[in-house]
């Protein structure tokens, strides 16, 4: 997989491609559970006023939403196309406090600027996480915080994955929190922490139903240490 799939990727998925992506969240049948994340981060990051780097921001809608809340956000992609989406959005909305820019997040040259930053569902296309990483390290201040929401174990296995990866030449990996938790010590972040991603709401009652003691079951084994850190859930780590 190339950095050129990632650059390409608008001009890839098509004029209906595009308009999907601008229309995010509320375009995506995924809408809620994209709002789920959104009121999850909201809910870790610091409180307002903040800078915020927003990174792999695409249509840049998660930067929008930043932006309402009263974070002064950047917003950073490495397709141009994207760039110019977001910037569309942004009149859209009327909002002043976003900034997007054109980057790649393995080689940014920010340095202890930011109080808060986000990688939403992108740092599984870095060609080097590692690096992405470190960047992001360097351009949040002391005690800044990054919050991934990034898939777990398998993602690069599933069919949806194989076909993008083939069809528009995009990187997709296994990005769980066990891996992020690992590269964000060895770059210098201080402490970490694990938070279970629901995605939306899961019925656990009536207990004794079978439908109802499953789903009981799955909210036990995805917030089990040992088991949810090879999950789809929400990592902060503090620089």
């Amino acid at each position: 997989m190339s950095k050129q799939g990632e650059i390409d990727y608008f001009k890839s998925i098509g004029e209906e491609g595009k308009i999907h992506a601008y229309n995010k969240p509320f375009s995506d049948p995924k809408c809620g559970s994209y709002l789920c994340d959104i009121g999850a981060i909201l809910s870790l990051l610091p409180t307002p006023p903040a800078k915020l780097l927003d990174l792999g921001v695409g249509s840049g809608w998660t930067s929008i939403f930043f932006a309402q809340r009263g974070y002064d956000v950047v917003g950073q992609d490495i397709a141009g196309d994207s760039i110019e989406l977001a910037q569309a959005n942004k009149k859209r909305f009327g909002v002043g406090n976003v900034e997007f820019i054109r980057s790649d997040y393995e080689e940014m040259n920010f340095d202890n600027e930011f109080d808060c930053a986000v990688f939403y569902d992108c740092l599984h296309h870095s060609m080097d996480e590692t690096k992405s990483i470190q960047s992001v390290y360097r351009a949040l201040k002391p005690n800044g915080v990054c919050i991934f929401v990034e898939p777990g174990m398998g993602h690069s296995k599933s069919q949806t994955s194989i076909r993008v990866m083939k069809d528009w030449d995009v990187t997709e990996k296994d990005m769980p929190p066990a891996k992020i938790i690992k590269i964000g010590k060895e770059v210098g972040f201080k402490k970490h922490k694990v938070f279970l991603r629901s995605g939306g709401p899961l019925e656990v009652a009536p207990y004794y139903s079978i439908k109802g003691f499953i789903n009981m079951c799955r909210v036990i084994l995805r917030a089990f240490p040992l088991i949810g850190v090879l999950k789809t859930n929400i990592v902060v780590l503090t620089k």
